[in-house]
């Protein structure tokens, strides 16, 4: 009779708990998340979420930035405001007014801007034929931790809408454009000017 050959009913050895714990524990080092890049945009901080700048450890410095704008208009609706036959009165007056108020309030409007002291607003306003229209420029100074940059644009911002709300019942046509930052110094970052 015919030995019975018996079949081998061993089973592949498991590998041990701690072979496996360690094999899992390498796996979960190499893809470990790496920190979150630093944000250039410093209104923003690490987590996405939108924070006013610390400037507690700044020194004060003088600071000043002038921003420009333009109001495009018809030939005619120029020559009615510089003839000063405008419906409300007096355009310019009240652009250079309303453009000072609203550079002292930009912490008001624009929520992450800090109060600042400003030393000087200067709002100047002169027609352009060649556009035409008029070419409107902000001046703001300060002696603070932080600079004025958004001052100035929104003296300019406010200055031009200004000039449209008097003038709109003669021309609703017309068009703010141009608003931009021109210079400013002071600060860590020092001088900047615009490209031409």
């Amino acid at each position: 009779m015919a030995r019975r050959t018996k079949r081998s009913t061993r089973r592949p050895k498991k590998k041990s708990v701690a072979r496996r714990a360690g094999a899992k524990f390498k796996k979960k080092s190499k893809s470990a998340p790496s920190p979150p890049p630093v944000s250039p945009l410093t209104h923003i901080d690490q987590r996405g979420e939108a924070r006013m700048v610390d400037v507690s450890d700044k020194g004060a410095t003088e600071r000043i930035a002038v921003a420009e704008g333009r109001v495009i208009m018809r030939k005619e609706t120029l020559d009615l405001v510089v003839e000063g036959n405008a419906m409300k009165g007096d355009v310019l007056g009240a652009a250079r007014l309303a453009g000072i108020m609203a550079a002292k309030r930009t912490h008001g409007l624009i929520p992450l801007c800090h109060p600042l002291p400003l030393s000087k607003i200067e709002i100047d306003i002169n027609p352009e034929h060649a556009l035409p229209g008029f070419l409107v420029q902000a001046t703001v100074k300060v002696t603070a931790k932080t600079g004025v940059e958004m001052e100035a644009l929104t003296a300019v911002s406010i200055a031009c809408l200004t000039i449209y709300d008097m003038v709109k019942a003669a021309e609703r046509g017309m068009r703010i454009e141009g608003v931009r930052l021109l210079h400013k110094s002071g600060g860590k970052s020092g001088e900047w000017h615009a490209e031409a």
